[in-house]
């Protein structure tokens, strides 16, 4: 299994970045970068491809709507270049919140434009000249001054198939993951309840594969804290949890809120929705149940988090992604050593 980590950069980006090289010793394999409405991720990236040799860089995620098809794919490119082929190219629909409201684009058809978009990136990689007619995308653009030519990428690319992960939670999306992209990437990832929540939307994508793109490659997030009196800092998860089912979109529109409930919360989730949207987040995180908080996490004893690994490879991820939990640089770098050990 793969070690990777969210970059977390609350204490400053580049002193962040600096203690990255010390991770990589301690056998961090990728590290992904968030794109929300703070800094870009994409400058943030060729910084750490600059400061590191051996680690790779993932995005975590650049959403499909903030910049064209082409220009992901160049970016995809250019960031494959300065890393010497380190790249891994993560996307995602977002949600109408952010593209809407901070990008000012209709938030239409996320499953028909992934799909378009992966299609133009790999036709851009491979340096042939872009023809494309989708529903969502056509190029050269039809309808404007008539003088758009059909162009190809100037540089050759370091790979002509740079890794593409996917994050997405619904089930066409999974769908979509596990046919066209290297890599799947799932929020609040709880083993014991992925096959029945996923299993068929992965076995239907799976079924469309193309076999040249390898097997899916299942990255999964936890905290991770390894000690005999640690449990409580499961708690730490009750704040994201509840922001994400009660928060991160309105009744009906929001994706986590759909996820709780396919995992059995359905009670909890309503509830925790209402007083989340009434304004009421503390209350709203305390309705976060115990056993999503235990079941998703690393946190606990060392036999804990090894039963937690071992329940994670069976419901068949590769890449765990942490976010380590320790007051010092040293403590969390021990603990980047000690699920390293433990993923084997």
């Amino acid at each position: 299994m793969r070690i990777g980590m969210a970059l977390n950069y609350a204490g400053g980006f580049k002193e962040t970045v600096a203690e990255l090289a010390d991770y990589e010793k301690a056998g961090l394999d990728i590290v992904f970068v968030a794109e929300a409405y703070s800094f870009d991720a994409v400058s943030q990236m060729g910084y750490i491809a600059a400061r590191t040799e051996r680690l790779q860089i993932a995005s975590g995620i650049l959403p499909i709507y903030s910049r064209t098809p082409a220009l992901l794919a160049m970016t995809a490119a250019g960031m494959d270049y300065v890393s010497d082929g380190r790249f891994t190219l993560g996307l995602g629909a977002s949600g109408p919140q952010v593209i809407e409201g901070f990008h000012g684009v209709p938030y239409t058809a996320p499953l028909g434009r992934t799909r378009e978009v992966i299609e133009i990136c790999r036709k851009v990689w491979r340096r042939e000249r872009l023809e494309y007619a989708g529903k969502h995308y056509t190029l050269p653009y039809e309808g404007g001054t008539g003088l758009g030519k059909p162009l190809k990428l100037i540089n050759h690319p370091v790979r002509d198939r740079i890794p593409i992960v996917l994050a997405a939670i619904g089930p066409k999306n999974v769908a979509l993951a596990a046919e066209l992209a290297e890599g799947w990437e799932p929020i609040f990832f709880m083993p014991e309840k992925a096959a029945d929540v996923w299993g068929d939307s992965l076995a239907a994508g799976k079924a469309k594969r193309d076999p040249s793109l390898g097997e899916l490659d299942v990255i999964a997030q936890a905290f991770l804290a390894i000690g005999d009196d640690v449990d409580g800092l499961r708690e730490l998860g009750r704040p994201m949890a509840a922001l994400y089912i009660g928060g991160m979109g309105a009744k009906g529109k929001n994706f986590y809120n759909d996820l709780a409930r396919r995992y059995g919360y359905e009670k909890e989730a309503e509830r925790i929705q209402d007083l989340y949207l009434e304004g009421k987040k503390d209350e709203a995180a305390a309705l976060v149940p115990a056993e999503l908080l235990e079941r998703m996490s690393l946190i606990g004893s060392e036999g804990f988090v090894r039963d937690r690994v071992a329940a994670m490879r069976e419901a068949g991820v590769t890449t765990i992604n942490v976010a380590p939990i320790g007051r010092t640089h040293e403590e969390r770098l021990a603990l980047i050593e000690k699920i390293r050990d433990i993923a084997g």
